[in-house]
């Protein structure tokens, strides 16, 4: 074999390297939204599992308070059918709307000097809190994780190796822009 044609065959035998080594990154990315998404999936389903229990603890005392209690619940619907179907702008939209009644009903239950005494309601609404909190971690561990992969598979030359081999981008897990507006203390507080 001659010499140009083995600085082909060194040139070929580069190529094939990278593009393996690109592949199996991007396949790690790819996996690495996968998982970032089911943490978030595991505490969404725990917060879901407990939203019922703070309800009902909240309803024996709040027998004024049903629009806001009836608010989370349907709240809590909407967050379930998107995590359910994946479909990350509405889960964005959903949780926002969850988040704004969980809010309203913790400082609707201030008026509530029972059912904030009431051992239960203590346990769930420190229960639920400690999920939102590390639900929002997990959200930036997931967007973190989306803009790797998204970043990857977009540069040149590893966008040719993403586009052949079917990688795609991922959707930032972003919530509506109720829950990153200013809050209305006046209207948090008033009753309806």
């Amino acid at each position: 074999m001659n010499g140009a044609g083995l600085f082909f065959l060194a040139i070929l035998l580069v190529v094939l390297v990278y593009a393996v080594f690109t592949y199996n990154r991007l396949v790690g990315l790819k996996h690495g939204v996968a998982t970032a998404w089911s943490n978030i999936d595991v505490l969404l389903k725990q917060r879901h599992d407990e939203l019922p229990k703070l309800v009902e603890a909240c309803r024996q005392y709040m027998k004024f308070e049903q629009d806001t209690l009836e608010k989370v619940m349907q709240a809590r619907t909407r967050v379930s059918r998107a995590r359910k179907s994946r479909d990350i702008k509405a889960l964005g939209e959903a949780e926002g709307a969850l988040r704004m009644g969980l809010e309203h009903l913790f400082a609707v239950a201030e008026a509530y000097p029972e059912l904030k005494a009431n051992e239960t309601f203590s346990h769930l609404q420190a229960r639920i809190t400690g999920l939102e909190e590390a639900i929002a971690d997990r959200r930036e561990f997931y967007n973190d994780s989306v803009n790797l992969n998204n970043v990857a598979i977009e540069r040149f030359p590893d966008v040719i190796i993403a586009q052949l081999t079917g990688f795609g981008p991922h959707r930032l897990l972003k919530f509506a822009s109720a829950e990153t507006a200013d809050v209305n203390i006046t209207t948090l507080f008033k009753r309806q």
